[in-house]
């Protein structure tokens, strides 16, 4: 698809839906050590002495990596320490578990790396001969704006707990850090993204079994589709559209020597950039941004201006049903090819089910398209692809089909030759960049805050029991049942509104409303209220702000002020 866009369309605007969860990652961790990937494997989470999870329905969102962090700690020894808005279920194994503020990630890591340099506790060794600008990441976090009574009063969480945070991090033999969302997907995900970074290069954490810095991947093949260049600066495995070199090298693998050489547009800027008449076709494939994009109302508005708009996909989506063409893609147990997870693991993809009625495999579709645009492309099957991918991706270069056909659990990328034995662990001698690199960042608030008319902060994310926008999981009804629309609220709010269990609520922000049961619980934040994304009929992003973060270009789904009333309507939900 992104050969497609790139090679036959001649544009590099192309993206996935990473930029809605990770791309701060990819940003931020590329700029730090090289690359956005989880730096460990799995296996070696047993191995932590603490680990710290921040920003993470861990259970909910990563459940068998939850499983294998439980596991660590009940019978391997490791010591958790859990921060989010949210009492999750895995903070119920934590040894500390904080409830900071939507948006105060920065402040809170900041005020925790004061106290690890005040007490010095950090591994000067490690940053010496690994790491450059320490001065200024010191400059900055010893700040007075960072000391424990100040981060208390903005985070929400005790000077005593961020002091005993910052103890058990820097006096920790390793650490492994664990994020997901809570930390990305934020007007300010770049630099939440960069903080998480400066604390384990400070306290020597990436490189080590057992440490790491790892971000949560939250699909089953989002870390290989950004390996695979589906992102408007970078061909794939990472290598920049705009260096010469790398130009040339596609161009003279793809036989087209007219490749443009400009990023093109984020997902999040599409919609923007077709308002302003500046796009005027769209192919989706996949996705469905009706649901899964900040701000439906302007969505909406988008694609029903859009002049020509293709979706191919296996059900018709919500975006599908707005398409001027559908066409009927092949779904993941139907087809050949490879999924990368979140731990870099290349597993191969075996056909288990014919696809149905006039469904064909993605690829032969695109190629079919490709070459009614005079391209010639001449793929005869699944490892024609691979082969080139091979090819033109440095870290695949070892993962040949024929390898990965033979190693059921596959192997972690980079393996640079057919020898090779993949890389469990990022970063353990040399960073991807030469030497980690600290970016001080200061505290910056949130793009909409709570006022007086709307006095709550709305954040959202995933249920255990659903999956995005559930294209898939909502045509399951025992599913549906279990995982049904309902807002987390705290017992306080919950009593302020005079709304018990089950009561309808009316939400309502600057951008739209929705009706929703509420789901009263002690494990809520008071003046924070928790929507799961999954729902067409409770649509959360009918509310969301459609504000990004100036890097990553990632919304800001996890903040914005939001009003909640008791519903007229006197349907209550058991």
């Amino acid at each position: 698809m992104q050969k497609f866009t790139r090679s036959i369309m001649g544009t590099n605007s192309i993206d996935h839906c990473a930029r809605l969860c990770h791309s701060s990652s990819v940003a931020g961790l590329f700029d730090t050590i090289g690359g956005g990937a989880m730096t460990n494997d799995i296996p070696s989470i047993k191995e932590s002495d603490v680990i710290f999870i921040i920003g993470s329905d861990t259970t909910s969102a990563h459940p068998i990596i939850a499983s294998h962090i439980k596991r660590a700690v009940s019978q391997h020894g490791a010591r958790l320490i859990v921060a989010d808005p949210k009492k999750t279920t895995i903070a119920d194994s934590a040894t500390l578990y904080v409830s900071h503020k939507p948006g105060t990630d920065v402040m809170l890591l900041n005020a925790i790396m004061q106290q690890i340099i005040l007490n010095n506790w950090q591994d000067q060794d490690y940053i010496n001969n690994r790491v450059e600008y320490y001065e200024l990441l010191k400059q900055e976090v010893l700040k007075p704006a960072y000391n424990l009574k100040n981060a208390a009063l903005l985070t929400g969480v005790s000077a005593e707990d961020i002091a005993e945070m910052a103890k058990m991090i820097g006096t920790a033999t390793k650490t492994a850090m664990y994020y997901a969302m809570g930390i990305t997907q934020h007007t300010t995900g770049y630099d939440n993204v960069v903080s998480t970074s400066n604390l384990q290069l400070l306290c020597g954490n990436i490189g080590v079994v057992g440490g790491g810095l790892n971000p949560l991947r939250g699909q089953s093949n989002v870390q290989g589709a950004c390996d695979m260049g589906a992102l408007p600066d970078f061909y794939p495995g990472y290598q920049k559209i705009n260096n010469p070199a790398n130009n040339a090298k596609f161009a003279h693998a793809w036989g087209n020597n007219s490749l443009p050489s400009t990023p093109g547009y984020a997902a999040t800027e599409i919609m923007h950039a077709i308002v302003k008449n500046k796009i005027d076709a769209l192919y989706i494939l996949g996705e469905n941004p009706v649901l899964s994009d900040p701000d439906q109302a302007h969505v909406i508005a988008a694609l029903e201006k859009i002049n020509f708009m293709v979706v191919q996909d296996i059900f018709l989506t919500e975006t599908a049903q707005m398409a001027h063409v559908v066409l009927p893609a092949s779904a993941f147990a139907e087809k050949q090819g490879h999924f990368t997870n979140t731990e870099r693991r290349v597993q191969q993809l075996r056909v288990a089910l014919t696809p149905p009625g006039d469904a064909m495999l993605d690829w032969q579709v695109i190629q079919m398209i490709a070459n009614k645009l005079d391209a010639n492309w001449q793929y005869q099957n699944a490892q024609d692809i691979w082969h080139e991918i091979n090819q033109v991706t440095p870290q695949y270069q070892g993962l040949t089909w024929q390898r990965l056909e033979h190693k059921v659990d596959g192997l972690q990328w980079p393996c640079f030759d057919e020898h090779h034995p993949g890389t469990p662990v990022l970063h353990s001698e040399t960073f991807l960049r030469g030497k980690g690199r600290m970016i001080p960042v200061s505290y910056q608030f949130p793009a909409e805050m709570p006022d007086s008319d709307y006095p709550l902060i709305l954040s959202t994310g995933r249920l255990l029991e659903q999956f995005h926008t559930g294209t898939m999981t909502r045509k399951t009804p025992e599913l549906d049942i279990k995982g049904a629309p309902r807002v987390m609220i705290s017992v306080y709010d919950a009593e302020q509104l005079g709304v018990k269990n089950g009561d309808m609520l009316t939400l309502s922000t600057r951008r739209g409303a929705i009706e929703i049961a509420a789901f009263v619980t002690k494990r809520a934040q008071v003046g924070v209220l928790f929507l799961p994304f999954h729902f067409a009929e409770s649509a959360a992003n009918k509310l969301t702000i459609n504000a990004l973060d100036p890097i990553a270009k990632i919304p800001e789904f996890k903040v914005c002020s939001v009003k909640a009333e008791k519903s007229q309507h006197t349907l209550t939900v058991a």
